[in-house]
């Protein structure tokens, strides 16, 4: 069976919803899916300065664990236009998997939050394709294999890259109902296409 985890950082618990929801739709792929979170960098202190929330109680993902599964679905929080550092921190502790090869022809795909329109949408997303480049693994966006994307009627955070939210500039707005039904799509599509890519490489 093919096997996908989804991989986020979510400091105000918007990517960590939207995990869940792409999560639903890889097991209705058929595929078997593990959420994970990166390493928190900031200390409690600043955390509940922030009034970042408790976190979800989905296990610590560590670099070891990567040749465990075909694809990863990582969910990135977006920084001024960027991948998070916490991620960042994250996908810099794989030096000895890229040694080894340990990703060539694995797939990968990404989902974000971000604050506004205009607020890294896309940029987020582009942030993390060299990581991709420099370990060999095959990018799968989303495209606009969901027709929901094209949906004007309601502010969504969806792109060709990956499902996606808008948190908005408070961070009050959580993932709506059209997000998360695109993320689930979004998880079948990675996963079918990480399922035909897994075969052909066995």
């Amino acid at each position: 069976m093919t096997k996908i985890a989804i991989v986020y950082y979510s400091l105000y618990g918007h990517v960590a919803t939207m995990a869940h929801a792409i999560k639903k739709g890889v097991v209705a792929a058929g595929a078997a899916c593990d959420v994970f979170q990166v390493p928190e960098t900031l200390s409690d202190e600043i955390l509940g300065k922030m009034g970042a929330p408790p976190k979800r109680d989905d296990p610590i993902f560590d670099a070891s664990q990567m040749d465990g599964y075909d694809g990863f679905l990582f969910g990135l929080s977006g920084r001024f236009g960027m991948v998070p550092a916490q991620m960042k921190a994250f996908m810099d502790s794989t030096g000895g998997v890229w040694m080894k090869g340990g990703l060539v022809g694995k797939t990968a795909g990404t989902f974000v939050s971000v604050g506004t329109q205009g607020g890294g949408q896309e940029t987020v997303n582009l942030s993390v394709i060299p990581f991709f480049a420099h370990q060999g693994m095959v990018f799968v966006p989303l495209g606009y294999t969901e027709p929901k994307v094209y949906n004007y009627d309601q502010v969504h955070g969806a792109s060709a890259y990956g499902s996606g939210t808008y948190a908005g500039p408070d961070g009050s707005r959580m993932p709506s109902d059209l997000e998360k039904e695109i993320a689930e799509s979004h998880g079948k599509h990675f996963a079918t296409i990480t399922a035909k890519l897994a075969s052909s490489s066995s």
